[in-house]
């Protein structure tokens, strides 16, 4: 029975991840550190800044997706802070597939006035992803199904991302090309007996990135944000976040993701219905530690078919800044 519910499991994320452009990996708290989503990100905070990010999707619900990341980036000329780095590792797994990633990325920073509170960023992030496909977890009812493989299967897949990123200290924006070139299906990525297996590779992703900062009172400051993935195969993925900032130390607040219907789909005009666009809603929280180490959760709690049975999504980061502490920006970056 198990086998059966992962296997149901499978089939739905799959359909549900084609349908609504959530195939790629995607984190509550990217508003802490949006370089999982642009490579222009790197060096932003202009000091060196280390992130662990651990998301447990859905939980309750056997083979579930679990998704751990990785991240440094910085600035590698601390007087002009025109040149941003950064390295990405991740780690997903969702039943029998999973895949590996390591990214480096670069963000060449435009200083745009004098004050040097404007910058335009450009960034390139270059990496590869082993993509695994375990068919020992797999037991069809026929031992011989040559649609399940044999035992372990894997491949590895380069990859390129492109972005650019604006900021003020008011309001921030920027675009960017995700999963080029994994995301061109003109090669099989697996192959046996004849058979191949494509689907479990991430698709090419748009990204836009938005937000703002309202002073409301002495310390208290209010930060909205947006983000919309596109895939232009299922519904646009939207995801709507408020955060409100005590003292500039802890973070509250709540966040909404759901698909809408921006283009018409090849599903819309063969079938003439649309795919229903609940997800999630969120509570987000963040809180500064110690001067240099910030800690986040959230939880998301699931709107779609899939809230009977599931437990709702459970996330949790850990960012420390370091390096040596007379290159240390003294406020902090909202952004």
């Amino acid at each position: 029975m198990k086998y059966i519910k992962l296997m149901i499991l499978v089939v739905a994320v799959g359909i549900a991840r084609e349908a609504h452009g959530q195939q790629n990996i995607q984190f509550t708290q990217y508003i802490f550190n949006s370089m999982s989503v642009n490579p222009a990100y790197a060096g932003y905070k202009e000091q060196w800044f280390g992130q662990l990010g651990l998301r447990s999707q859905w939980v309750g619900l056997e083979g579930a997706p679990q998704t751990g990341l990785l991240s440094i980036d910085g600035i590698v000329d601390p007087i002009a802070k025109r040149h941003g780095v950064g390295l990405q590792l991740t780690a997903d797994r969702l039943g029998p597939q999973s895949s590996t990633s390591a990214y480096a990325n670069y963000a060449f920073r435009l200083r745009l006035n004098e004050e040097d509170t404007q910058r335009l960023s450009f960034g390139i992030g270059a990496g590869v992803t082993q993509y695994s496909l375990d068919g020992t977890v797999l037991q069809p009812i026929e031992g011989s199904d040559q649609v399940v493989p044999a035992g372990k299967i894997s491949n590895w897949i380069p990859d390129l991302r492109f972005g650019i990123y604006y900021y003020n200290p008011k309001w921030y924006a920027g675009v960017s090309v995700m999963d080029l070139l994994s995301g061109d299906q003109s090669n099989n990525i697996f192959r046996w007996d004849g058979t191949t297996t494509d689907n479990i590779r991430r698709k090419r992703h748009l990204y836009f990135i938005t937000g703002a900062l309202f002073d409301l009172s002495q310390g208290l400051r209010l930060r909205p944000s947006l983000l919309v993935k596109e895939d232009f195969k299922g519904p646009t993925s939207l995801d709507v976040n408020a955060m409100f900032i005590f003292g500039d130390r802890f973070w509250l607040g709540a966040g909404w993701r759901t698909g809408v219907a921006v283009f018409e789909r090849e599903y819309n005009r063969i079938s003439g219905k649309s795919l229903s666009g609940r997800n999630s809603i969120s509570a987000v929280t963040q809180i500064y530690a110690t001067e240099t180490l910030r800690i986040g959760y959230s939880y998301d709690h699931i709107i779609s078919r899939l809230s009977n049975v599931q437990n709702g999504s459970h996330e949790v980061t850990l960012g420390i800044t370091f390096g040596p502490k007379a290159q240390r920006i003294l406020s902090p970056r909202f952004f």
